[in-house]
């Protein structure tokens, strides 16, 4: 009869036995089906098996050890290969398909031992075998290299567990964080409100892409007093959210809409605001860097003032990539002196220059997300590179010229997946003539 030690002659030789010893915390075999059409066979195996701790349940023929089997996950089964009914191959093959969260150990019980019938036992799924009749001790090294086996599937299935579990956390983290981005981004491009403005001689056109969904460049502009509008360009060192926080911040020191709050901007005596020398706003950006913000990260700038009726713009570059005039006839020339980044030593000292606009020139401040891209080689596409790709689209303007350098890089490099932020202000002056 099956179960675990029924029927009268099991109880009275279980009654014989040694007293069971425990098993190890941490062994993985514990229940121990036993199949055999031999209740003597059954009687020893269990007795043994008993002995050495484990919970053990027999079973007289395939059939009956399957139905066990749908009701209980044992860890190891030992059963004979020749059975009256189901064969101990056909149940091997029965037990493979049973749905089970884990793995279940199958040793055959044969006299069988030629090489074509140990393959056909493994080829359905029996994964030892043990010669009848059955040694205690060789049960007991075969039982243990079966727990061994357990043991590392099971510590494995609990890693991967955990591994799944880690990986739906991050997943659920990475997709907030993602939404976040998302978020951010939008509101980081609403730092540019315009993406062009006109004046009654000159217009100003930004363009700011980030290389990920946040970034570190920031341009625009503001009007500084009568007939004058600041210009500025900026590139914070890094990548990511941090660098997109502090440009942030800075936007909020070169603010249109709130000019008591714009760094750049003074009251005259008339409590007008009128623009302060573009050296002087270096050096308080500078001063605010290494005495509040209290960051590791420091940017680049390009900053000046253009005078709408004379054409003159008034520089101060720190660490920016030199500015360049592209003249009416099509020529570019790089003019600036480079100059020490914000942020990097509390003593800086930022100088100035002016530049003479004529009619139909435009005046390019970029970030060096232009001429520090590499193509596949590896090589830069550096000022001369920019050169070219400027005047190749100088009979453009606005948003097709921004849209013509892009694609233009995108062609250089081979991927619109570009390394570093773009970031481009373009003013172009049509001349003092210009009426109001």
């Amino acid at each position: 009869m099956p179960g675990l030690w029924k029927g009268s002659g099991l109880t009275q030789i279980r009654a014989q036995t040694d007293t069971p010893r425990a098993l190890p915390e941490s062994g993985a075999v514990r229940r121990i089906l036993v199949v055999d059409d031999s209740g003597a066979q059954r009687l020893f195996l269990s007795s043994a098996l008993l002995r050495q701790g484990y919970d053990v349940t027999t079973a007289a023929s395939g059939d009956e050890a399957l139905t066990l089997c749908r009701d209980t996950p044992f860890d190891l089964v030992l059963s004979d290969w020749v059975m009256p009914g189901m064969s101990g191959l056909e149940f091997c093959q029965a037990f493979r398909s049973l749905p089970r969260e884990d793995y279940g150990y199958f040793i055959l019980l044969t006299s069988k031992s030629a090489k074509g019938a140990v393959a056909q036992g493994l080829d359905v799924g029996a994964d030892d075998f043990l010669s009848k009749p059955v040694d205690t001790a060789e049960l007991r090294a075969r039982i243990n290299a079966g727990d061994r086996l357990l043991r590392m599937q099971r510590e494995l299935a609990e890693k991967n567990r955990m591994i799944s579990a880690n990986l739906a956390e991050i997943s659920t983290l990475y997709d907030g964080l993602d939404r976040d981005l998302v978020e951010a981004r939008k509101m980081q491009q609403s730092l540019v409100r315009e993406t062009s403005r006109r004046f009654w001689s000159a217009e100003i056109s930004l363009l700011l892409r980030p290389c990920g969904h946040v970034g570190g460049d920031l341009v625009g502009l503001f009007e500084a007093g009568q007939d004058r509008v600041g210009v500025f360009s900026i590139d914070v060192s890094g990548h990511g959210i941090a660098s997109a926080l502090l440009a942030a911040r800075l936007a909020g020191y070169f603010s249109d809409s709130a000019p008591d709050q714009n760094i750049a901007l003074v009251q005259d005596e008339n409590g007008q605001y009128i623009g302060r020398p573009a050296a002087a706003v270096a050096t308080l950006l500078n001063n605010l860097m290494t005495e509040d913000v209290g960051t590791e990260h420091y940017f680049t700038l390009l900053f000046g003032y253009i005078d709408l009726k004379t054409g003159q713009v008034e520089i101060t570059q720190c660490g920016h990539p030199n500015p360049a005039i592209l003249t009416s006839g099509g020529g570019l020339e790089y003019i600036g002196n480079g100059g020490l980044p914000i942020g990097l030593l509390p003593d800086a000292q930022y100088t100035q220059q002016t530049v003479q606009m004529n009619a139909g020139d435009r005046l390019l401040f970029y970030s060096d997300g232009f001429t520090e891209c590499a193509d596949d080689k590896g090589n830069l596409l550096d000022e001369a590179g920019f050169r070219t790709l400027v005047t190749s689209n100088a009979e453009l303007t606005g948003g097709d010229f921004f849209e013509a350098l892009v694609w233009d890089l995108d062609l250089f490099s081979g991927t619109r997946d570009f390394p570093d932020d773009l970031s481009c202000a373009v003013i172009g002056y049509n001349g003092p003539e210009v009426e109001k």
